[in-house]
């Protein structure tokens, strides 16, 4: 007896589509007659893009789905396609490096975003703005703190790591209160013992209820 594995079957370019749509686009390339293989592709557009509703979204809808019928026929489908055929280089090129913010993080427990709002913060003009920005970088600090350390931390610490990373150019205003953990972090939820309570009851009234009966 013979097994079909998909292990032995043939790779698949775009394997969101499923089996069946690389079988219908290497069943197309068979069609001798032209007009029958042209009216077989647009089809099998149709399926493709009920597969893939969300693609409807994008403007180039239709120009994708006959781009990725191109790739799934492996550029060998000869139809006259609305669009230009996709060159076959362009999928096997490789994509752009991503240019990574170089240099090292002084307090991972903040990490990296932290570091460019203060800088961001500096750079701004003395003034409302600046310190509203200030004292959101303060509360968050506090919460990235507890959050990894999973321990107490004063204000004066927070207070101390921000003039370290901004070098003494933000300050707190006078009177704004840092708030606590409490208030920072999700407190868990109590859980409800008054249904468990309920049924207990009801469960004690149905036994004195059903030992009544026995006598």
């Amino acid at each position: 007896m013979n097994y079909d594995y998909n292990t032995q079957r043939k790779r698949m370019a775009l394997p969101e589509y499923g089996r069946n749509v690389q079988k219908m686009a290497d069943h197309i390339k068979t069609i001798k007659d032209r007009n029958e293989r042209n009216r077989a592709a647009r089809t099998l557009i149709q399926i493709m893009g009920n597969l893939n509703p969300h693609l409807r979204d994008e403007g180039d809808f239709k120009h994708k789905l006959w781009d990725h019928l191109a790739l799934i026929a492996d550029f060998e489908l000869d139809i006259d396609s609305p669009y230009p055929p996709p060159e076959r280089g362009k999928f096997a090129e490789k994509p752009n490096e991503i240019p990574y913010r170089q240099g090292d993080i002084k307090f991972l427990h903040y990490g990296g975003i932290i570091e460019i709002m203060i800088d961001a913060a500096c750079k701004l003009e003395d003034g409302p703005e600046k310190e509203y920005l200030t004292n959101l970088i303060v509360n968050q600090m506090k919460k990235s703190y507890v959050t990894w350390n999973r321990n107490q931390v004063t204000d004066e610490i927070i207070i101390s790591d921000l003039n370290q990373l901004s070098g003494g150019r933000l300050k707190i205003t006078e009177g704004v209160k840092i708030l606590e953990i409490r208030e920072l972090l999700p407190q868990p939820r109590k859980k409800q013992q008054q249904g468990k309570t309920h049924g207990k009851q009801q469960n004690k009234q149905y036994g004195k209820k059903k030992g009544h009966n026995r006598h």
